[in-house]
């Protein structure tokens, strides 16, 4: 029996925030584990693209330094997470994760552009070295009927 209200109140509470304390904390740890692992995979993810966009001619030096950003953000987030910070690793593991996928696309886009330039390049060097065989064929059949007449 409890004969203040604001006592009993009190107790209840306290009995059930140390119950359920333990609870949160490996809501939150796992919540920040699922959130760092998302971000790892999104910066592997993000690297590979940029290898291929690198691989494609693209110029992806400005790729790379947001990339190193964002493993910058990982980085403190695993450190937050080891310290038990579990609120501000989630937040640097989606900082980091959210860098990651905008390289990612940015990558693409880079990928794409530098393999449609590398196909208009192969275009014109193609009719380039048509037009430049074509043009000695004709110079030289010129030059030789030039010199028959003169001979002749």
């Amino acid at each position: 029996m409890c004969y203040d209200d604001d006592f009993c109140f009190c107790n209840l509470f306290l009995c059930f925030s140390n119950s359920c304390s333990p609870i949160l904390a490996n809501s939150d740890q796992d919540t920040a584990s699922v959130a760092i692992a998302d971000a790892e995979e999104a910066v592997i993810s993000a690297y590979e693209v940029v290898l291929e966009a690198e691989q494609a001619g693209g110029n992806v030096t400005g790729l790379l330094a947001q990339l190193s950003e964002a493993g910058e953000f990982l980085a403190s987030a695993r450190m937050l997470y080891r310290n038990g910070d579990f609120d501000n690793a989630i937040y640097f593991a989606d900082l980091g994760r959210s860098v990651g996928e905008e390289v990612e696309s940015e990558a693409y886009k880079l990928k794409d552009s530098a393999s449609d330039e590398g196909v208009q390049r192969m275009w014109f060097t193609i009719l380039g070295s048509i037009s430049g065989i074509v043009l000695v064929v004709l110079g030289s059949l010129r030059v030789w009927w030039f010199l028959k007449r003169r001979y002749q």
